[in-house]
């Protein structure tokens, strides 16, 4: 089923997730909600704040990244078919000399901004059947993990922006809390729900 994505603006997306048990409601159709949403609205990672859920949860399918003519044919590769469920995750580690990328945001729609992250980056999680394992990422898949990790930690890629860029797209944020914005997929907006 696809869910609405949660637009910028509503407060679930400033929450830190909580952790989950294997007993989790209706985990599986979550999931697997969370991916038909994700691949609806065209995106590459999905986290359960977004669809309004403040759970340590966020699903990532990087191939879309795969096609893109400007990457080494390793890192095509290495983004075709990364398709993973991260539950409980915990970033223990990011290295590397920070490199900066073009973000964009499906709560956030219309805004793009280039953010500047750690290239390498070490993550506990574990997959649907809860067994932990330590994994190392890196390049775009570590990108996009660190983009959907801050999710669950209450943080939007806006936040890593300059002051002066964060006034520059001071008028987007504010159409999109008020519902000023057309894309072509479900999104909740925070006026429309406090207009109710």
């Amino acid at each position: 089923m696809i869910l609405p994505i949660v637009g910028y603006g509503d407060p679930v997306l400033r929450k830190v997730g909580e952790a989950i048990t294997p007993d989790y409601p209706n985990l599986k159709e979550i999931i697997a909600n969370m991916y038909e949403t994700m691949y609806n609205a065209y995106g590459v990672g999905l986290a359960a704040p977004q669809v309004g859920m403040a759970i340590r949860l966020f699903v990532i399918d990087t191939t879309p990244f795969s096609d893109d003519e400007d990457l080494s044919s390793d890192e095509q590769k290495k983004l075709k078919g990364f398709k993973k469920t991260f539950i409980n995750p915990k970033i223990i580690k990011e290295e590397g000399e920070e490199w900066s990328f073009n973000e964009g945001c499906l709560s956030i729609p219309d805004v793009r901004e280039d953010v500047y992250r750690k290239p390498t980056v070490t993550i506990e999680y574990c997959e649907e059947d809860f067994v932990v394992k330590t994994e190392v990422f890196d390049g775009l898949v570590a990108r996009v993990i660190q983009h959907e990790y801050d999710h669950i930690e209450g943080v939007l890629f806006t936040d890593k922006i300059s002051s002066l860029k964060k006034r520059l797209i001071q008028k987007k944020l504010k159409n999109i809390t008020e519902g000023k914005t057309f894309q072509d997929y479900k999104i909740k907006f925070f006026a429309a729900k406090k207009g109710r």
